[in-house]
């Protein structure tokens, strides 16, 4: 589609000479003041808004105010022949994205013009991809109708627009990152950044590190000055997961921030005030730690201004089918195959299924059933034993766990998880490739992309034939 461009300017010339100028590359409209251009700004988008500054009537200021109000925003220019700094400072203020000064260098324009429709892409894009995520993370989008699920709902849109401080508790699988993303995305907020601390996974001087920031020459290999994940937060949300596992010192600080709203860099001494919600979870009793004295209790009760408790998934059954379309659509979709069938008998096991692992698990079961069955149906004898409560061994050439062929890797009176089996069709998969992994992926019948996210899964098999 040709970018259309709007000239304003109550010169006859000037405006009919830039038309021509423009004519070949844009589709052009010109107005000879501010008025007819609100006129047709109201009833046509336009790409790209070209405006004189002086005009007889309203000032070019003002068609800039009316395009840029309007819900969809083109990209505006000034044009003068008063150029002046003054004059140039309150054109960006108002949101023209650049000043040109009469005669107008039509290259110059040319290029000015590229660069606003470059800049216009970049901005639809980034729109769309936080529409997607505000799509994707919507409170309403969370799976579940069982009564604990909607409780905990219910709690999530009455305290998102605030800007108190959540403890989201639960064991682990259970989904306490996607309800806090979800809490972001629902907040004023939403259009901050999110960053996601899993504490758990670092020792305590690289936890305080990465969550305060340094200092150069702070200690050992810090050579330079780094930004911690609560300034890079600022302005939006930073959610720690696994908070029970922080160390007495990070505590502290952790206090002091809820305390003061500010934070010091490991080795500074100035204080550096944020805008920061923060949101924490944890698989751990908190309260039986402090009791334990193993957690401080002034930070218990800082981070526990709202509590959120996220039920296991054997405790709301009822949402099991509704989980499992989702997880199987979504990944028949991903690989590009047939969407898998689910038997009323095999849904009965997997509903009666105490899910040790969550909604984790259940996600991990129905890509490995999507991958390894490519389509047909799941019954309750293609399930695994342990899913109808039995343990036999499995013989050689058994059907997978997740319902899928053969593994030559079984043998027999060995029974090995769903888990396990994946494992070993990879393995195979990448020495008959000899580490190719188009080819690894070509045998086992799935995406690359599949094939990369279950050997960052299994680090192990990464090394195979390198």
């Amino acid at each position: 589609m040709v970018p259309s461009v709007l000239i304003v300017d109550d010169e006859k010339h000037t405006r009919e000479g830039l038309q021509e100028a423009l004519a070949e590359n844009y589709d052009v409209s010109l107005a000879a003041n501010a008025d007819e251009s609100f006129n047709l700004l109201d009833h046509q988008p336009f790409d790209v808004v070209l405006t004189d500054l002086r005009m007889p009537g309203k000032s070019g200021l003002k068609v800039i105010d009316k395009a840029l109000g309007l819900p969809h925003r083109p990209a505006v220019l000034m044009m003068t022949a008063y150029g002046n700094i003054d004059t140039a400072v309150e054109a960006m203020k108002r949101g023209a994205v650049d000043f040109l000064t009469k005669p107008v260098n039509i290259e110059r324009l040319e290029v000015l013009i590229q660069r606003a429709l470059k800049s216009k892409t970049l901005e639809v894009q980034v729109e769309q991809l936080q529409e997607r995520l505000d799509e994707k993370f919507r409170i309403e989008g969370i799976i579940g109708s069982s009564p604990k699920l909607k409780a905990v709902i219910d709690k999530m849109k009455l305290v998102a627009p605030s800007r108190a401080t959540i403890l989201i508790e639960g064991e682990s699988g259970t989904g306490k990152e996607l309800i806090a993303q979800a809490i972001h995305q629902a907040s004023p907020r939403s259009r901050g950044p999110f960053i996601a601390v899993h504490c758990a996974a670092l020792s305590e001087n690289l936890l305080e590190s990465e969550l305060f920031g340094h200092e150069r020459g702070s200690f050992t290999g810090a050579t330079e000055r780094r930004v911690g994940r609560f300034e890079s937060a600022d302005g939006g949300t930073l959610f720690l997961d696994e908070i029970g596992e922080i160390s007495q010192s990070t505590q502290v600080k952790l206090l002091r921030f809820l305390e003061t709203k500010a934070v010091e860099r490991v080795g500074g001494s100035k204080p550096i005030e944020l805008d920061v919600r923060l949101v924490a979870a944890t698989n751990r009793n908190l309260e039986q730690m402090v009791r334990d004295g193993k957690f401080r209790e002034d930070l218990f009760f800082r981070l526990n201004v709202v509590r959120l408790f996220m039920p296991p998934l054997r405790e709301r059954a009822e949402d099991i089918p509704l989980l499992l379309a989702h997880f199987i659509r979504t990944f028949s979709d991903e690989n590009a195959v047939p969407p898998l069938t689910v038997e009323p008998g095999a849904l009965r096991t997997l509903q009666a299924f105490p899910w040790p692992g969550n909604i984790r698990e259940l996600r991990n079961f129905c890509e490995n059933a999507v991958v390894l069955r490519r389509g047909g149906s799941l019954t309750e004898y293609d399930l695994e034993p342990k899913f109808r409560g039995e343990t036999p061994a499995a013989p050689a050439g058994a059907m997978t766990a997740g319902g899928g062929g053969p593994s030559a890797a079984i043998s027999p009176g060995n029974a090995f998880s769903m888990e396990e089996n994946e494992k070993r069709i990879l393995r195979e998969a990448l020495l008959k490739s000899r580490g190719n992994r188009t080819k690894a992926a070509d045998l086992m019948g799935v995406s690359r992309r599949t094939l990369h996210r279950k050997i960052a899964q299994w680090p192990e098999l990464d090394v195979i034939d390198k």
